[in-house]
């Protein structure tokens, strides 16, 4: 049964339900389906203006949150920096440019932890992203060579030393790197630290499969064993890449004149793709470059402690050119509402970095410890391994999570925060629930999935205007994911009666 049948049944059913209270609907609900019958739900409905808890069930209990982790990170870091702050990405040299346009040593491309060095759109707009991702690396390509550069003697340095070299996080799987899930964490982030591969049918059958990229880099060593089939054959493409290394496997089967796929890859040392994107872009423009493409990593094993420390060296004092980013609360918004596994990571370290001047996830941890405790929220109450749920590891409590969700709804930040959630029906990773729910627009909701796991928490404004806060925590199933999220949004359904 397709998902949006699902959604149907359980909002029919929840209409259909005998006048009752609330739990006592929500118990009905839930005894309806086998898949949400054998499964352990974590529930916390909290009516805000009172602080009453309209119902409650496993709501001080752990739980792996998924992306409603991302709730925590961002929360925190509009908190502690606020809706307008910016990230700057510079390029600088030891020495300006002489007469004759020769810098006689490297180029850095230094990256400030802007997550939004790509071609997506600002503020934030549904749809797919199009266009050139490296148009900011264009950009300032034109202001070096404005300046009159016209040869460097030395490297282009990808420079990424503003956050300390944590690319992953523990408890993530080993293949999450490979895909845009996963993508490794660096403050020098271009284009979500991926690159789309298409792969396209040969003229005839037996023909090696077409390979395009963009950006059009060349960065991994691409073996493609993908052949071209007869026109009624299979089209089956897998990819692998063992950690650490630069060789990309690709192969499998796909049809005379199928329209092809794209893959959507995770690049595994995002500074030094930087870096060979800039040499590249900058040679376009006539610009000399003797050296190769490296990369300037901070290794925690550097500090001997990583919760803070001195700022580390900003590099070179000549400045050729600068990017100045869209003010977080735009990227915050993405986050949210698209679930940017990335962007939150790179979220928790831009407060670790203002904060404690050290951008590692220790000190991130350690100010979204001091951040919620602030708020009521003691450690025993939630286990955070990363900021943006890929952790299994992580563990929350429905309770902590409406907690959460109770202060930012009190706080001066309410207005921005609420924005940065999806809306029911309309965008973000909510855009196609809740259909036939006429009230699913006053739903603004995070949503959270891995494999048996899924979680939906946020906020509704009810008839009247009275607003609930409330977490749906999902751990066990065994049944159709899209079994357990309908019944989530019939749950929702019954809070907006």
């Amino acid at each position: 049964m397709k998902q949006e049948h699902r959604v149907l049944l359980a909002l029919a059913f929840a209409a259909s339900l005998p006048a009752a209270t609330l739990p006592q609907r929500i118990e009905q609900l839930l005894s309806q389906s086998p898949a949400a019958v054998s499964a352990f739900w974590g529930i916390r409905i909290v009516d805000l203006p009172s602080g009453r808890t309209v119902y409650e069930r496993n709501a001080g209990h752990f739980f792996v949150p998924a992306s409603n982790a991302k709730l925590f990170t961002t929360a925190l870091a509009l908190t502690r920096l606020g809706p307008g702050f910016t990230f700057e990405t510079r390029v600088t040299a030891d020495q300006a440019p002489d007469a004759a346009g020769r810098i006689a040593g490297s180029l850095r491309l230094v990256g400030g932890g802007d997550p939004n060095l790509s071609a997506r759109a600002i503020p934030y707009a549904p749809g797919p992203i199009t266009g050139n991702p490296l148009a900011p690396l264009e950009e300032l390509a034109d202001q070096v060579a404005a300046r009159g550069v016209k040869q460097i003697d030395g490297d282009i340095v990808g420079d990424d030393t503003w956050y300390v070299w944590q690319p992953y996080a523990v408890g993530w799987s080993v293949d999450d790197p490979v895909s845009d899930d996963g993508a490794p964490v660096s403050a020098l982030t271009i284009g979500d630290n991926t690159f789309t591969m298409t792969v396209r049918p040969g003229i005839h059958a037996g023909d090696p499969a077409e390979l395009t990229l963009n950006p059009p880099v060349e960065y991994y060593r691409i073996e493609n064993r993908v052949r071209t089939v007869a026109a009624d054959g299979d089209r089956r493409i897998r990819v692998e890449r063992v950690p650490g290394s630069l060789d990309l496997h690709i192969w499998g089967t796909i049809p005379v004149g199928n329209k092809g796929e794209d893959e959507l890859l995770g690049i595994d040392d995002p500074a030094l793709f930087a870096a060979k994107a800039f040499r590249q872009i900058l040679e376009t423009r006539g610009i000399i470059v003797a050296g190769p493409a490296v990369a300037h990593h901070l290794y925690p094993d550097q500090f001997a402690s990583l919760t803070e420390g001195p700022a580390p060296p900003s590099g070179p004092a000549v400045e050729l050119a600068r990017h100045t980013s869209a003010p977080l609360l735009e990227d915050l918004r993405v986050t949210d509402k698209v679930s940017q596994n990335l962007h939150a990571e790179m979220a928790l370290r831009a407060v670790a970095r203002a904060r404690r001047n050290l951008g590692s996830f220790e000190a991130g941890r350690e100010e979204m410890r001091a951040f919620l405790g602030e708020i009521g929220i003691e450690g025993g109450a939630y286990n955070l391994v990363d900021g943006s749920g890929l952790s299994r590891l992580d563990l929350v409590t429905p309770s902590a999570i409406v907690k959460l969700l109770a202060h930012m709804y009190r706080s001066p930040e309410r207005q921005n925060w609420i924005s940065l959630l999806p809306v029911g029906g309309l965008d973000g990773t909510l855009a196609s629930r809740f259909a036939g729910l006429p009230a699913a627009a006053r739903i603004h909701a995070k949503t959270g999935s891995l494999s048996h796991v899924s979680a939906l928490s946020g906020y509704a404004e009810r008839p009247g205007g009275r607003w609930v806060a409330f977490s749906i925590m999902v751990n066990n199933y065994n049944g159709p994911a899209g079994e357990i999220r309908a019944v989530m949004d019939g749950i929702c359904a019954l809070i907006m009666e």
